[in-house]
């Protein structure tokens, strides 16, 4: 039923945006009662933190075994999974939505507190880290401290990219985010 739920407020946002989303609109499109949405989030803003949650699950979990099908040592499977991240969060429907339409909604997980599916991010990515810190081919270092910069530098560029569409289209942003998160976990000499 949740997952139904979700899907009707994806598509609820779609259509109107989250300005004017409301959870009756969620549970006339799930073609529910208004209570059973309401049993499960008590508003809007928490409906929201579901459904980005569920998505940016989605787009980091598929991220990684299409890095991992090209090979290569852990830094370069890393970096290869946080460029496919990149570009995934940039095709994707609903983050399009909120960012061209309704970038507030998203100052929370920007600027005050780190979300589940940031901490989710956050665990896979420090899990890549070990496995390149113990292949030697990621810098040493706390992988929490280095995995905390490999997001912020991926979530910067997916928020920001009309930022560098003029002269960084998509392929080359990601090329360019791709170079400085390589350059970042590389071992120094002697360090591997």
């Amino acid at each position: 039923m949740a997952q139904s739920l979700l899907d009707a407020a994806r598509e609820s946002i779609a259509v109107f945006g989250l300005r004017r989303l409301t959870l009756t609109d969620v549970a006339r499109r799930a073609g529910v009662s208004r209570p059973t949405v309401y049993r499960r989030w008590r508003d809007m803003d928490t409906l929201l933190g579901d459904l980005l949650t569920r998505e940016m699950r989605a787009v980091v979990a598929s991220a990684a075994p299409r890095a991992a099908a090209e090979g290569g040592d852990g830094r370069s499977r890393l970096v290869g999974g946080a460029a496919c991240v990149l570009a995934d969060l940039r095709a994707h429907p609903l983050m399009a939505r909120i960012l061209d339409t309704e970038p507030e909604a998203l100052v929370t997980y920007t600027f005050r507190r780190l979300g589940s599916s940031q901490r989710n991010a956050l665990a896979t990515i420090e899990e890549q880290i070990r496995a390149g810190q113990a292949d030697g081919s990621v810098r040493p270092g706390d992988p929490a401290q280095l995995a905390r910069m490999v997001l912020l530098v991926v979530q910067s560029a997916a928020q920001s990219w009309r930022l560098t569409e003029d002269v960084l289209p998509l392929e080359g942003l990601t090329r360019e985010v791709s170079r400085m998160l390589d350059g970042y976990l590389q071992p120094g000499e002697g360090e591997s």
